[in-house]
């Protein structure tokens, strides 16, 4: 008389055990169902996190890129100092409302460090309303050790605006020291890193 209790208790316990699990597994897989349902009658089940972390579309492409144009830009480098500066390329032809991209190249031939700025100019000078610079070193003053070499890009886009009567533009960079960032050698004492094969 007194094992039926306890094997009743056990019995109803399994019961109870499977029910619960059967009603987890349910709530697990109702996830998947409702967006299955969701999905073919085209609703939007994103949640809130999953809008987060969701794949953000790709830009669309730039449907101002005037493709009847092409313009020759020019690149040009000037310095005033001890410095060897310039593009790496001395043109290239492009669409207006393309974007573009050059590296200019720099090297410090002083053997102590020096801070420098460039300066850009545009020819014809009315181009230079039309030459939307997305990226440049000309933003920024640069701090450069003795001998030490960089390249930096600009990223440009020519305006579609632009005159048709033009169809060249000289972009013009000069690079030259800044003052006040770092002090200058004691005079005497400044020597330029040698180039190679001898020449300053």
């Amino acid at each position: 008389m007194k094992r039926f209790p306890l094997r009743a208790n056990r019995q109803l316990l399994g019961k109870l055990v499977v029910i619960v699990g059967v009603m987890f597994g349910f709530g697990y897989a109702l996830v998947p169902m409702y967006r299955a349902i969701c999905d073919a009658l085209g609703i939007n089940v994103l949640t809130l996190a999953e809008q987060r972390t969701a794949v953000r579309p790709t830009p669309s492409v730039n449907t101002q890129v005037d493709r009847s144009r092409l313009i020759t830009v020019e690149f040009d480098a000037n310095v005033r100092g001890p410095w060897d500066f310039k593009p790496a390329m001395r043109s290239m032809q492009v669409h207006p409302g393309e974007l573009n991209t050059v590296m200019y190249e720099f090297r410090n031939r002083q053997s102590r460090t020096m801070a420098a700025q460039a300066i850009p100019s545009y020819a014809p000078m009315q181009a230079g309303g039309y030459f939307n610079k997305v990226e440049c070193f000309c933003f920024n003053e640069w701090t450069l050790k003795a001998g030490e070499a960089r390249s930096w890009p600009v990223a440009f886009v020519v305006d579609p605006k632009l005159p048709r009567d033009v169809t060249t533009i000289t972009l013009s960079y000069t690079f030259f020291e800044v003052g006040g960032k770092v002090p200058a050698a004691p005079v005497g004492t400044v020597s330029q890193l040698q180039q190679p094969g001898g020449g300053a």
